[in-house]
């Protein structure tokens, strides 16, 4: 693994500090009037989630630890766990659903996810930016309503509420952000 200065680390690294896997989620550069600049780094433990603030000076060396990043394909749901298939090995694995979060109710069957690991256990996984689901249930639209901020409650396919605009109903399909939970546009 290749060493790096403190001064070096950047947001989204991963470092082994500690005897642990940490990635840098907040990174600032400070300089004191009195002393040497260093490096505030806002750490998160990517085994356990726990955070840490920690200082690293320019002469100080860490360990920038390079994830493996491998394609999978989201196949079912069996139980507490999600299966995905290697795309290039057909090997499948287990992943917990509280491993995935909230953004597993996004996963669709035959969707393209990116997990990423260290000597071969998984630490992160990285869905699409977007995803396209229909809306099951909404309020309907009242005639004159303008479209400026006014948006209403709607319940997606897969169980999640997001706010939409009034000139959206039910059975429309629409386009989801699935960082941030909401309404993007209609669906082509």
């Amino acid at each position: 693994m290749p060493k790096i200065n403190g001064n070096e680390i950047r947001p989204g690294y991963t470092i082994e500090h500690d005897g642990g896997l940490w990635l840098a989620v907040k990174v600032e550069h400070v300089k004191p009037g009195k002393g040497g600049a260093y490096a505030q780094v806002e750490l998160k433990n990517l085994i356990n989630g726990t955070k840490l603030n920690e200082r690293f000076r320019s002469a100080e060396s860490v360990e920038r630890v390079r994830l493996e990043q491998r394609d999978y394909q989201y196949l079912y749901e069996n139980g507490d766990a999600l299966v995905f298939m290697d795309e290039s090995t057909y090997e499948q694995i287990e992943i917990s659903k509280e491993f995935v979060g909230e953004r597993a109710a996004f996963l669709q069957e035959g969707m393209k996810v990116v997990v990423e690991s260290y000597e071969e256990k998984p630490l992160g996984i990285t869905i699409p930016a977007q995803v396209t689901l229909e809306i099951t249930e909404t309020e309907p639209s009242i005639k004159g309503q303008t479209a400026t901020s006014s948006y209403k409650p709607a319940i997606l396919s897969n169980g999640v509420r997001v706010m939409v605009p009034p000139f959206v109903g039910v059975g429309e399909r629409i386009v989801v952000d699935t960082t941030e939970v909401t309404y993007l546009r209609r669906a082509d």
